[in-house]
Formats: C-alpha cells, sequence, structure tokens
C-alpha cells in the first residue's frame, strides 16, 4: 500500500455506502480503493492516503453517512502491515479504479476477473460437449423440435 494510511468505514445499506465513499473522496485528498458487501446488508468503503487526509475523510464520512444510515464501525490504520494488504484487497472486494472493468459480478457477493471467467466457461464447454449427449435438433420459434 505504499506506506499510506488505510481507512475503513462500515454502514449499512448501499446508499449510506455511497454516501460515505462520496464524502470521503470530496472532503480529503484520498484514493478510493473500493468496497465490500458482508451478510446483513453491510457495506464496508475502503480509502488510502496519508494520514491526515485519510482520519480527515473518514470523520466526515462518520457524520454524513450517519444522518441516512447507521454507521457500525471506522477504523484508520497509519501504516498497514505489508501482510494484510491481501484482506484488503480480496476477490470480494469490488475495486474502484481502472482495473474495475475487468470484474464481473457472479453473485450478489463475488466478483470474479472476466478472464478467468472466460477461461471457466470454455472449460464448461468442454465438459458437456466431450460428457453429455446433445440432440442436434434444434427447436424452431414455436418450441417445436425440427431436424
Amino acid at each position: 500500500m505504499d506506506n499510506q494510511a488505510l481507512g475503513l468505514i462500515e454502514v449499512i445499506g448501499m446508499t449510506g455506502a455511497i454516501e460515505a465513499a462520496d464524502v470521503c473522496v470530496k472532503s480529503a485528498n484520498v484514493q478510493l480503493i473500493g468496497y465490500e458487501l458482508s451478510t446483513g446488508g453491510l457495506v464496508t468503503v475502503k480509502v488510502q492516503g496519508n494520514i491526515g487526509a485519510v482520519k480527515s475523510a473518514i470523520d466526515a464520512a462518520k457524520i454524513s453517512a450517519s444522518k441516512i444510515s447507521q454507521v457500525l464501525a471506522t477504523l484508520i490504520i497509519p501504516r498497514p502491515a505489508e501482510g494484510i494488504e491481501s484482506m484488503i484487497k480480496t476477490k470480494t472486494s469490488i475495486p474502484e479504479n481502472e482495473d474495475s472493468k475487468d470484474f464481473c459480478e457472479i453473485d450478489e457477493k463475488q466478483y470474479i476477473n472476466i478472464s478467468d471467467a472466460k477461461e471457466m466457461i470454455a472449460a464448461s464447454d468442454i465438459v458437456e460437449k466431450t460428457f453429455l449427449k446433445t440432440d442436434d435438433a434444434t427447436n424452431d420459434d414455436d418450441g417445436e423440435k425440427k431436424r
């Protein structure tokens, strides 16, 4: 994380999370890392920047988001240990950067890299063609089989 501080704010609901993220990036010089969806409608917004900016952003977001949602927790880590980066940038995180176009939603909680998804689809097509018998008949517009 390049010796930048990490800020987290956890709220209930996406509306509160969007408000928190918006206030964070508008109130201080921080970068939005992304957000994490949890069970029960919990959303954690993650930002990074210098310690003063992160503290200011999280404080402002806490006040603003609490007006429309419930803020459950906030956390500021001045110098995150290198080992926790894998916890911050996970496969279930929704990245908010230029690479986010390379991800697609596979269900309401998980995201997958598009190239990984293409490999999975290709593998499932091979399995289907190899091991499953498919009828050569196709359906016409009325749902009737034609040969």
